[in-house]
């Protein structure tokens, strides 16, 4: 055995060990996909105060309901209680995990001090205790609007004795105790409070609380208007959200069924037997392929990449969304050319490569490939998702760009985040998993299990345990129209509407927040 092998053997089990550990971290973490629930029911929230000046009118009660459901307030609360257990489990797991850390053990294997090492294992800690906060005030105040006054009481009550709670916090909670209280108690800066503590929904209908008390009728007059543009803006939110990925998905279901049928009453002649167990001509083995994804991909991301970017004049965790953006993607182009220029030095040898090797060609039919691969993976990975939701229960991590992506109001950042995941990562990723991969599996699979083993390796890229089976489905789809199509722009188009689909309703929702 060669000392090449020898090392290309132990960079392997490196990487394995480096990408399972990451896996399993993130079984700790939250799924992003509670958050999103909660963001969507806080514009439902603001839909529901639509009151147009026919309220009574049979239609429009239809329409509202279609859009709202029967009784939004309690489909709220329920949302929130469920995410506040969340929280404090979450919240449970991180206080026993500091617990069980030794920060002298392990200042000597890294580069900051004991005292650092303590700051940053508190932050996730911190940042559960704010939302902790926050699902607190909110969820009393729907406890109150709904009549459930003790309720909302208890909630507030139960925030303020809290020996980890925030001042502002405690204070607005005591603020809201006073405003719902009989008789109420109108305390000093409750506007202020107000408006800084909360958002939304929840900060109109506090302030619409405190100027009837105060008798502000001007006041009043004024947020009840806003209330209600804001209401009919959210009605629209909601409808995009809703109608166009549900007719996609529609679509895409009717062209499923249709292709499955084609394919058995025409057998090899159909569209979906295209080319499907046409193999690549692959010149390289399995070594060239373990060192373009061990050296290139995972060891590129995971150890070179964050090294280098700590030797770069990049703030971190600044708080601002330009540079956070701007950081991802820095990040993210350095991974991608790292894994390109491996992969480039790894196969030039086999140059020139046959026509049929990372065929790029304007001609044929790809965008229709492309789209309708999109359509067809909508309601495939839906189903998928939902299996998943059931099996993680709420754990399992996500990707940390959704988030960026969520709560971000900069246009800019969003530009940023947008050209990262809708136009950088398809052309990336295709070229590398479809691209590569994929065909350099035929040399040893059949077309099918290439399809879905470089799907699994897509997937667990992601590291997030909780994504695996969505982002497998995703990948399987993404398969068969390269292999049907055999032209690169198909699956990049797909990838490219997914990700564009996914990142126009965070900004939906997240303008609705």
């Amino acid at each position: 055995m060669t000392l090449k092998r020898l090392l290309l053997i132990g960079l392997t089990l490196l990487a394995m060990m480096l990408s399972g550990l990451s896996l399993f971290a993130s079984w700790q973490k939250p799924q992003f996909q509670s958050r999103l629930e909660l963001y969507q029911t806080n514009i439902v929230l603001q839909a529901q105060a639509w009151q147009p000046e026919d309220s009574n009118d049979e239609n429009f009660l239809a329409i509202r309901e279609a859009i709202l459901g029967d009784k939004p307030l309690e489909s709220a609360t329920k949302q929130y209680q469920q995410a506040r257990e969340s929280v404090q489990t979450n919240l449970d797991k991180a206080k026993n995990q500091l617990t069980k850390q030794v920060p002298e053990d392990i200042a000597p294997v890294t580069k900051i001090s004991p005292a650092e090492q303590l700051q940053k294992s508190q932050q996730p800690i911190k940042q559960l205790q704010k939302l902790q906060d926050e699902l607190d005030l909110r969820l009393g105040i729907l406890q109150a609007k709904q009549g459930k006054l003790d309720s909302a009481f208890k909630t507030w009550s139960q925030l303020q004795q809290r020996s980890d709670i925030n001042l502002e916090s405690a204070e607005t909670a005591n603020i809201l105790s006073g405003l719902w209280s009989n008789p109420p108690r109108l305390l000093p800066n409750a506007q202020q409070l107000i408006q800084k503590n909360l958002e939304g929904w929840f900060r109109s209908t506090a302030l619409v609380q405190l100027y009837q008390l105060q008798q502000r009728q001007d006041a009043l007059s004024a947020i009840q208007s806003t209330q209600q543009k804001t209401a009919i803006a959210a009605i629209w939110k909601l409808a995009i959200i809703a109608t166009i990925p549900s007719l996609t998905a529609l679509i895409g279901l009717i062209l499923l069924i249709v292709l499955v049928i084609q394919r058995i009453l025409k057998g090899r002649e159909s569209i979906l037997a295209q080319n499907a167990d046409k193999p690549w001509s692959t010149p390289w083995d399995v070594e060239t392929i373990l060192q373009v994804f061990v050296l290139g991909f995972f060891l590129m991301g995971q150890l070179f990449i964050p090294e280098l970017l700590t030797l770069l004049p990049i703030p971190r965790s600044t708080g601002n969304a330009r540079i956070e953006a701007f950081s991802v993607l820095v990040s993210y182009l350095l991974v991608a050319s790292g894994a390109l220029s491996v992969l480039y030095f790894s196969i030039r040898r086999y140059f020139p490569l046959a026509e049929e090797w990372f065929r790029f060609r304007f001609q044929g039919n790809w965008f229709l490939w492309g789209l309708g691969g999109y359509c067809t993976a909508l309601p495939i990975v839906v189903i998928v998702s939902l299996i998943n939701q059931k099996l993680w229960q709420g754990q399992g991590g996500s990707n940390p760009l959704l988030q960026l992506a969520l709560e971000s109001r900069d246009s800019i950042a969003l530009g940023i985040f947008f050209f990262t995941a809708a136009i950088a990562a398809p052309l990336f990723e295709e070229l590398l998993f479809r691209g590569f991969l994929l065909p350099s599996l035929t040399r040893y699979l059949p077309v099918w299990g290439s399809i879905l083993v470089s799907s699994l390796l897509f997937a667990a890229a992601h590291l997030s345990l909780s994504e695996i089976l969505p982002l497998t489905a995703l990948g399987m789809v993404l398969g068969v129209v390269y292999t049907r199509s055999r032209n690169l722009f198909a699956p990049m188009l797909l990838h490219s509407l997914w990700n564009s689909g996914t990142l126009l309703s965070l900004f939906l929702l997240g303008s609705g927040n």
